[in-house]
């Protein structure tokens, strides 16, 4: 199973970006999926999962209200929309997939990594 993460970039503070996550080599609906980022000098850190069906969501109080998580099983993808981004969400961003299903917080339990995309905001 691989990952492929895209839509970063540069954005101000208040923008919005939205964040892609296709899956191949396996199905969407298999997996339980997440989003995770890591600032410079920081650990990754926890941002929001989804479950397999797509019917739960759980997010980092940081991102609650701003972020949202969503997938589309006909692209085999999952998204990351950031609404009202803050220079404190600036990082790289990482998909993660975890065979579970269920909504997983914890970076050890995922299984398949995507290979990050850069977030930037500017004040």
């Amino acid at each position: 199973v691989q990952l492929q993460a895209c839509g970063g970039g540069l954005v101000q503070a208040g923008g919005s970006l939205r964040l892609s996550c296709v899956v191949s080599g396996g199905t969407l609906s298999s997996y339980g999926m997440g989003w995770f980022r890591q600032a410079p000098g920081k650990e990754r850190e926890f941002v929001a999962t989804i479950n397999f069906t797509g019917g739960s969501t759980y997010y980092h109080d940081s991102v609650k209200g701003r972020f949202t998580i969503s997938r589309d099983m006909t692209k085999n993808s999952v998204f990351l929309q950031m609404n009202n981004l803050q220079t404190e969400d600036t990082a790289v961003y990482y998909c993660a997939a975890n065979s579970h299903g269920s909504l997983v917080i914890t970076d050890e339990y995922y299984h398949y990594w995507g290979q990050g995309t850069l977030v930037t905001v500017s004040s």
